[in-house]
């Protein structure tokens, strides 16, 4: 390709709306141009970028014998009522009428659309096992779609659906994707990490999440300095605490604290350590009828460590509480005869169900709200003063320097950016769509599951995020809009700069090197700054002045400075710091 038949636009300054490197960059670099909120046109620079991840994931998905196939983007509401998502999902799901009334939805996934080919097709476990997978556009109606790619409303995905006779056989197709995934993950030369995770709505059990690592990430992943045990934030676990085997010496007093509601300044007024402290969070479930009708209410309380935060997915998969909402301040002051700020589990006026997070079920002489105000209680001991917690679970987000679950090393964090997830989904869909095949036996079964997607459009962003400088965008030499730019310096005046320039120009393209040549004569400042923001990692310079010495510059994208290489030399050192 040859810059003056290309299309190029640039900018010196990103849109007033563009809050983060990457959708900065992908604006100012011509990537990218919006045209609603959260909807963009790939421009021509930034297509040959998705173009790029999609081969590599089309050709690692068919060679790990994935077949590949497209879904309408619009699909009838019937098939996502089957599994009751048309109604249970919230307002992401865009829902729309044709012009019979009749609705459809805009597909965010397709599970329903890929296990209603399941169930018409897969008639016997002979044709088993199977995994269906297509790249295809995507709309979620975001509240906020912001960060460019990053959570837009419109993207494309890649997901892939297998189908299996039993768990073991789902199991071993889970495992044929992990290392699918590592092998597509390995060749877009970005640094990720594979964490276990939680599969969330859409369902699932094994379940892991590939994130690239960035400090803008959004999500927390936390790792093992010691091992190999890595998972996101809502999954992630510490070690189990141990009693230390020590008793209370302490004897339960109310204390004052004068307008000192939150554990911090408890700790600080009482000159103790933030972690002596415990506080209260309230919860509440609500039993319904066939009407939608609250019928009951059950409050719950959580007691936590002072300086841990609640994990909500780790609580919502407690027995009865998948449902939970936070507690009202009238609920509270029912039970507690006192608003939040000073509760604990001691003087209640009405019957809660304690969850006892289990740091808090081996501490002793804690500290704890009093349910008065200004008031909290010090000394505080399991048995003694309150019974032995019945419900003691894992309900805390993990902290840097936990010990590992494996025992093995610390726990540290860092942040990444999500860009894929494969999970088991089991029968979770097959028997709300009676997706059945028939066995070996001649009795009809329910298709076993698996769900995988990768972030086709956000995956450029998250390796901008994670690869980018104060001139532009660096990209990794497989996802590059163009691997090599040979940058011409006045060819229109040099008929010599012009041969060297056509003719590496062509050595590169028979080799086939994913090259453009710039021939458009611009000034060189201009041309290495706009070549620079659009983050071509390998580039060719040829002046007159250079080449009457017989040399030409190369610099790749992170090199400080170019470094001087013979004519006769330069194609071979091109291709040997290409990364193919």
């Amino acid at each position: 390709m040859k810059a003056s038949q290309f299309f190029i636009s640039t900018f010196k300054e990103a849109p007033a709306d563009a809050e983060i490197a990457s959708h900065q960059l992908m604006m100012r670099a011509g990537m990218i141009k919006k045209l609603g909120a959260g909807i963009y046109t790939y421009m021509p620079m930034g297509l040959r970028v998705i173009r790029k991840v999609e081969a590599i994931v089309r050709e690692e998905m068919n060679r790990a014998g994935a077949i590949e196939l497209t879904m309408p983007v619009i699909q009838p509401a019937e098939l996502w009522q089957e599994t009751g998502r048309f109604t249970t999902n919230g307002p992401e799901l865009l829902r729309i009428k044709d012009r019979h009334d009749r609705d459809f939805i805009v597909q965010p996934t397709s599970e329903e659309c890929v296990t209603d080919i399941a169930r018409q097709e897969i008639k016997s476990y002979k044709q088993l096992p199977k995994n269906f997978y297509q790249i295809q556009t995507k709309f979620r109606d975001e509240r906020r779609p912001r960060f460019g790619l990053m959570r837009g409303r419109e993207f494309t995905m890649k997901d892939a659906y297998s189908f299996d006779r039993d768990m073991d056989s789902a199991k071993a197709s889970y495992q044929v994707m992990a290392a699918a995934y590592r092998k597509i993950f390995d060749r877009f030369g970005l640094t990720y990490r594979a964490v276990a995770a939680d599969s969330g709505a859409i369902g699932g059990d094994l379940s892991e999440e590939f994130q690239v690592i960035a400090a803008t990430g959004e999500d927390a992943i936390v790792y093992s300095t010691g091992s190999d045990y890595a998972a996101n934030m809502e999954k992630a676990e510490a070690a189990a605490p141990v009693a230390s085997g020590k008793v209370g010496t302490q004897t339960m007093t109310k204390t004052a604290t004068p307008g000192k509601s939150t554990c911090a300044d408890v700790a600080e007024l009482l000159g103790l350590p933030l972690q002596q402290t415990v506080k209260s969070l309230v919860l509440a479930t609500d039993a319904k009828n066939d009407k939608g009708e609250v019928v009951k209410t059950q409050v719950w309380l959580l007691l936590l460590r002072g300086d841990h935060d609640m994990n909500e997915v780790k609580v919502g998969k407690l027995a009865g509480l998948t449902d939970f909402r936070f507690a009202t301040v009238p609920e509270i002051e029912a039970h507690f005869g006192c608003q939040p700020g000073y509760l604990g589990p001691i003087g209640l006026k009405l019957p809660v169900k304690l969850v006892v997070d289990r740091e808090v079920a081996v501490m002793t002489d804690w500290v704890c709200g009093a349910n008065e105000v200004d008031f909290h209680m010090t000394g505080v001991n399991w048995t003694r003063d309150l019974p032995a917690p019945e419900i003691v679970a894992d309900i805390r987000n993990v902290v840097a320097g936990d010990a590992s679950p494996d025992g093995k090393g610390i726990l540290a964090i860092e942040r990444g950016i999500e860009i894929g997830h494969i999970f088991v989904l089991g029968t979770k869909y097959s028997k709300a769509m009676n997706a059945t095949f028939l066995d070996n036996n001649g009795k009809p079964q329910f298709l076993e599951m698996g769900c995988y997607g990768i972030g086709i459009t956000r995956l450029p962003a998250a390796a901008i995020e994670q690869n980018h400088d104060a001139k532009g965008i660096i990209w990794p030499d497989a996802i590059a809009p163009f691997t090599v730019v040979i940058c011409m310096v006045g060819p229109d005046r040099s008929p010599d700069v012009k041969a060297a320039g056509e003719k590496l120009y062509a050595e590169l393209m028979a080799a086939g090197v994913d090259v453009i040549l710039d021939d458009r004569g611009e000034r060189p400042g201009i041309m290495f700054a706009e070549w620079e923001l659009i983050g071509v990692p390998h580039r060719v310079t040829i002046g007159d002045k250079s080449l009457k010495e017989g040399q030409v510059e190369y610099q790749h994208r992170r090199d400080a400075e170019a470094t001087k290489v013979t004519v006769g030399e330069v194609f071979a050192h091109i291709t040997s710091k290409l990364k193919v």
